[in-house]
């Protein structure tokens, strides 16, 4: 650990003479790439050096305390090694979590799908009210929504709905959100009062720089149409609403929320980037791959991360086994309760993955 811990220090002081020098400083985007190494180290840095001032401190005491032989100034002295003893193994635990992998991802911005599962137009509400509470949520964290599509009903829920959400960290939250949502409650529509199960699904990607991922332009069929709202009815007279298909996987992304044309392609290679590199991201790993498939399944009411049960006012993650009683506020945005237990739980499997790492 402190052979990791040194040859960060050592990174972070060459990143300090580069960042500095006119040369670099010339070449803006190679110089923000380094600030930015250089912002992340930082932090872990300045943790490494307190550690190593907390440890010099604890060994002159302990000097101090071998040649010392007036009682008072002895108890004062192992008053102060209990004090930085503490101290320093609080410092080696929050040392190990800044250790701990970091996903690339989690400061970029995100795309979120969420369709329709079971249960019909019921399934088509809920799947509106997931969006309305991540909009709430990225509202609360002064994130900006930028929508892509959306398939919606006569009776305003979506059969599909895509956006982005533009942030510093906004991927880090919302990766927890992939998966199979359910919601039992009973519907306006229903007279008997019977309550029923519905779900949604809800998809999260990475937005990704145009150096992660190279498409084709051969190995695409862009088509263009006119945007349609409610029930068919046309929005605008002009085909400015893309659809792009990737040939070779079969994938099809379309975008119709700008009235331009080009922006509406503009948006939808963003989308159809981000899929191809989760595509990529997965055949690298296997692991990935089983694990998506696990959270986003196909959509039957039996698999779910988490359930929305509007007769007792709570939701329950079922990854966690955590259970809260004010879905109200929740369907509202204040969801990051759940989310940061999700983070505190991933925490503790990576930390369980580091073994017993002594310093």
């Amino acid at each position: 650990m402190l052979d990791r811990l040194n040859f960060l220090e050592n990174k972070y002081d060459e990143l300090s003479n580069k960042i500095s020098d006119p040369s670099i400083m010339a070449n803006q985007k190679e110089w923000q790439k380094l600030c930015k190494e250089h912002a992340e180290l930082e932090i872990i840095v300045t943790k490494y050096r307190e550690y190593k001032d907390t440890l010099e401190a604890l060994n002159d005491n302990k000097e101090m305390l071998k040649e010392e032989s007036d009682r008072e100034m002895k108890e004062m002295i192992q008053q102060e090694i209990k004090e930085l003893s503490a101290n320093k193994e609080n410092i080696e635990n929050e040392l190990k979590m800044l250790l701990l992998p970091k996903d690339p991802n989690d400061s970029k911005n995100v795309f979120i799908e969420i369709r329709a599962g079971a249960g019909g137009e019921e399934a088509a509400l809920f799947a509106a009210n997931l969006f309305r509470m991540y909009l709430k949520y990225a509202e609360k964290n002064r994130w900006k929504v930028e929508m892509m599509s959306a398939n919606e009903t006569d009776i305003g829920g979506f059969k599909e709905v895509v956006f982005m959400v533009k942030g510093n960290g906004a991927y880090s939250k919302f990766k927890f959100e992939s998966g199979v949502h359910r919601v039992q409650r009973v519907p306006d529509t229903e007279s008997s009062g019977r309550i029923h199960t519905s779900t949604a699904t809800v998809a999260v990607l990475p937005e990704v720089d145009d150096v992660d991922v190279e498409i084709n332009p051969n190995d695409l069929r862009i088509d263009v149409f006119r945007a349609s709202g409610h029930g068919g009815q046309c929005v605008n007279t002009t085909d400015s609403a893309v659809r792009i298909t990737h040939l070779p996987t079969g994938l099809v992304v379309s975008c119709q929320d700008e009235k331009s044309q080009l922006k509406n392609k503009e948006k939808a290679l963003k989308v159809l980037k981000a899929r191809l590199f989760e595509i990529a991201e997965a055949e690298r790993n296997k692991e990935i791959a089983d694990d998506r498939k696990s959270q986003v399944g196909t959509g039957d009411r039996s698999e779910r991360i988490r359930t929305y049960n509007y007769p007792q006012g709570r939701i329950t993650d079922h990854r966690i086994g955590l259970t809260l009683y004010k879905l109200e506020s929740f369907l509202n945005g204040d969801i990051d309760e759940v989310i940061d237990a999700l983070i505190t739980a991933e925490q503790s499997e990576k930390m369980k993955s580091l073994g017993n790492a002594e310093f």
